[in-house]
């Protein structure tokens, strides 16, 4: 039994460094971002309001419920490309919704993300709530070399003293280039439009300084935008184009637009779906002229991921995300939100 299970451990090992190759051999990668819907541990951080998830709170958070919640997400990140990346997954995923370094530490240690040694960058930040953005990534494929958090600045009088999820600004190295991803947060819809406006603003002059420190950077901007691609915060304020031919050198493209166009989304409101969950890429990773150009990195592909155990199968609510806990009882589970993820190519 012992030497079963250690070959099955070494096997999972070596899986998890190797690069996934198409039928002419060029490597594959992916990139996602999820949501993971309240991702709280079961103890009160100082200066938060995280009092809703602890054991006397609304949501009745006891650990079992956490341990289920660890075991939920990791399922869910483990499996994250696997449809084009079978025993690889991805070399990066964004994730929103986390309460601190302590969660993103158990989450790492679960056996699907172990397996891989998935690692993770966060830093603290000041939402109310206690919820912050983080990056986990295989070391073996997405090389970490510098992170920051640049905050979201609420610049009205009437939103004096208030403060939300900041941009997690994660430098690194893919496929031997230089690659940016910023994960974010932008405020809910529960804020006016403005607030989610600013924050499209403020994104694109972070992505306008990124470039002018390195022209050739390649950038990921992801998140739970709180706003659909086709919203003023994305489309005037980011300035994510909706087709690739309308994207200029430097530009941004958002090839979500026309995935909800289509009728698909993350996450439904209503009975009808929006599509938050953006990962939005610059303008060197696209192929513009020469579709068959994977020289350098490119996108090629990319997808909302969806499986049947995601979905509510029966009862009033069918057809929707299956979340963690939903009118006060307890589901056990994933997230509100569905993931997305982008597939790049190189020779």
């Amino acid at each position: 039994m012992y030497r079963k299970q250690l070959l099955l451990l070494i096997l999972l090992l070596v899986s998890s460094v190797c690069v996934a190759k198409d039928k002419k051999g060029q490597n594959i990668y992916g990139i996602g971002f999820y949501n993971l819907e309240n991702l709280f541990d079961t103890c009160h951080d100082e200066g938060k309001n995280d009092y809703e998830f602890l054991a006397e709170g609304s949501f009745k958070w006891t650990g079992e419920k956490y341990k289920c919640k660890l075991h939920n997400m990791a399922k869910v990140l483990a499996e994250m490309g696997t449809d084009k990346l079978p025993g690889v997954g991805c070399a990066a995923i964004g994730v929103a919704e986390v309460e601190n370094a302590k969660c993103l530490a158990d989450l790492c240690n679960q056996p699907e993300l172990k397996a891989r040694n998935i690692q993770f960058v966060h830093i603290e930040g000041p939402d109310q709530r206690g919820i912050d953005c983080a990056l986990l990534y295989n070391p073996q494929l997405f090389k970490v070399r510098n992170v920051k958090l640049i905050p979201y600045i609420y610049n009205r009088p009437e939103d004096a003293g208030r403060a939300t999820r900041g941009f997690l600004v994660v430098s690194g190295t893919l496929a031997k280039e230089h690659v940016t991803i910023i994960v974010n947060h932008l405020p809910s819809r529960g804020a006016k439009a403005y607030a989610r406006e600013d924050g499209g603003t403020q994104l694109r002059a972070v992505k306008d300084s990124l470039q002018k420190d390195d022209p050739k950077v390649k950038l990921f901007i992801m998140g739970d935008m709180n706003d659909d691609p086709q919203d003023a915060s994305m489309a005037k304020c980011l300035g994510a184009k909706r087709e690739i031919c309308e994207v200029e050198e430097g530009g941004l493209w958002n090839p979500w637009w026309n995935v909800l166009a289509a009728g698909q989304g993350t996450l439904q409101f209503q009975g009808s779906w929006n599509l938050f969950d953006q990962i939005i890429l610059s303008s060197n990773l696209l192929n513009k002229t020469d579709i068959k150009d994977f020289s350098t990195l490119k996108v090629f592909d990319y997808q909302i991921f969806r499986r049947d155990y995601l979905i509510q199968q029966d009862g009033e609510f069918r057809g929707n995300t299956l979340r963690t806990s939903a009118g006060g009882k307890w589901l056990n589970g994933y997230s509100d939100h569905l993931p997305t993820l982008v597939y790049l190519m190189k020779e």
